[in-house]
């Protein structure tokens, strides 16, 4: 047996049928050639009673001298007991990011991935999540081995999100439907939180030992604290009454209305539906928020609004689209055309539930009772206290829809002037812990209307 040099491997004549010829330096170490001329080097060994064959890799790629120290490694790890042939067999099967994407996808939309409250992800967040998925982890990282994902590698994903590396047109299963991908730093925020859980999923599956995400040092998020200011209450006024002039346009004014005085999420008012509406409790009783089931205390206007609103009632839904029994669309698109080059063009419906809460905040309502009147998470305000806090919660409803229904109405408050009627609220909860039964519900405060 001659020892491997790059002139002894250069200069073998193919054969007929594939040979191997082994160096006389290190047993175990050989050279295939195939008869299409093709050379690579190659390790026999046995492990655990069989004779195995580990090839190296192609003659040029791998010169005799590399090739021989490689071998020397192999050997090296089958003298502790490893198998290398074995060992790559398994990387070469290992499971890659995308066929754990879509076992996580599968999982996720037959209700076994837990979201928020340890209930099953609702469909709306499970639409996101499988968008963020196709639209920036796949195209990333969906080639990888999940076992070879590092931190760098978390960091680098999530600077080329923010960087709108994946930014695309993408045409969508909806009739002249699209989806924009931008990209940028909240997608990135939100993306990789979702990645962190799919991780999680693949530690509890067995897949990996250990989540590439944890410690990964995420930017923050820039706070929306944009919030109308009163002028810009009464600007909004003026152009949903314009707006209710066209039959076009009239519902989806009326939804705008209603967000603003309520506070509420666009999809819960959309969506609303007759029986979630308990016009006698003063409140909503929504079957399915975002944070599960919700009884959200509304205001007098908002009850005179849905009170006429019922006498003309044609179905399920409270703003009913067009066609079958079914909610109102295309309210995206109206929004956008009815503030599009006003004052306004920045409003969203988060800034309309932002600054409800903020007013109810200015007219000295607690945290907790702001909470409660906006369906917001923290310590489920909703479900612990709007039982126990009835009256108190209907009247802070009552306050703050009838003063942004004033300013919507284009009415300027003398701040010096305006006060909560504090002895009322007082006295109506005295009247609920003493005599132990409901207090009536508190009029709406009137206000003074101020100079011009």
């Amino acid at each position: 047996m001659p020892k491997l040099t790059k002139r002894f491997v250069e200069a073998v004549e193919p054969a007929a049928k594939s040979q191997a010829i082994w160096d006389d330096e290190l047993p175990g170490f050989g050279l295939r050639v195939y008869p299409s001329g093709k050379r690579s080097y190659i390790v026999q060994y046995r492990a655990r009673g069989r004779s195995r064959r580990y090839t190296i890799g192609l003659h040029r790629v791998w010169t005799p001298e590399t090739a021989r120290r490689e071998a020397k490694a192999l050997l090296g790890r089958v003298a502790r007991g490893n198998d290398p042939a074995e060992e790559r067999d398994e990387d070469r099967k290992a499971l890659t990011v995308k066929q754990l994407c879509e076992q996580y996808i599968e999982d996720m939309e037959a209700g076994l991935i837990m979201g928020k409250g340890g209930r099953p992800k609702k469909t709306s967040t499970i639409e996101i999540d499988v968008g963020r998925i196709r639209r920036h982890i796949i195209p990333l990282l969906g080639t990888r081995r999940v076992r070879d994902i590092t931190k760098p590698d978390m960091n680098n994903l999530m600077k080329d999100i923010i960087a709108g590396k994946t930014r695309v047109v993408m045409k969508t299963e909806k009739l002249r439907g699209k989806a924009i991908v931008r990209g940028g730093r909240g997608t990135a925020i939100r993306t990789m939180g979702l990645l962190g859980g799919i991780f999680s999923y693949a530690v509890e599956a067995g897949v990996i030992d250990h989540n590439p995400t944890h410690g990964l040092r995420k930017p923050k998020y820039q706070v929306r604290d944009r919030r109308l200011s009163e002028a810009e209450y009464r600007i909004l006024g003026g152009l949903l009454r314009q707006a209710q002039k066209s039959d076009h346009y009239r519902l989806h004014a009326e939804i705008l209305w209603i967000l603003a005085v309520t506070g509420c999420r666009r999809g819960e008012i959309i969506n609303l539906r007759w029986s979630e509406v308990d016009i006698e409790g003063s409140c909503l009783r929504l079957i399915d928020s975002k944070e599960g089931a919700s009884v959200r205390p509304i205001g007098l206007p908002v009850i005179e609004y849905l009170e006429s609103k019922r006498s003309q009632r044609t179905g399920t839904y409270v703003f009913p689209g067009q066609g079958i029994d079914n909610a109102v669309g295309n309210f995206p698109q109206s929004w956008k055309k009815l503030l599009t080059d006003t004052p306004l063009w920045d409003v969203t419906p988060h800034v309309l539930r932002h600054s409800f809460a903020s007013i109810a905040n200015d007219l000295g309502f607690t945290e907790i009772t702001i909470a409660a009147l906006i369906g917001h998470a923290k310590g489920s305000v909703t479900s612990r206290y709007v039982h126990t806090l009835d009256s108190t919660l209907i009247m802070a409803a009552d306050t703050v829809a009838g003063y942004l229904k004033a300013l919507l109405e284009g009415v300027e408050f003398r701040r010096n002037t305006y006060t909560l009627d504090r002895e009322s609220r007082k006295s109506a909860i005295e009247h609920m812990l003493i005599e132990s039964r409901p207090a009536p519900k508190p009029k709406l405060l009137e206000y003074q209307e101020g100079v011009r």
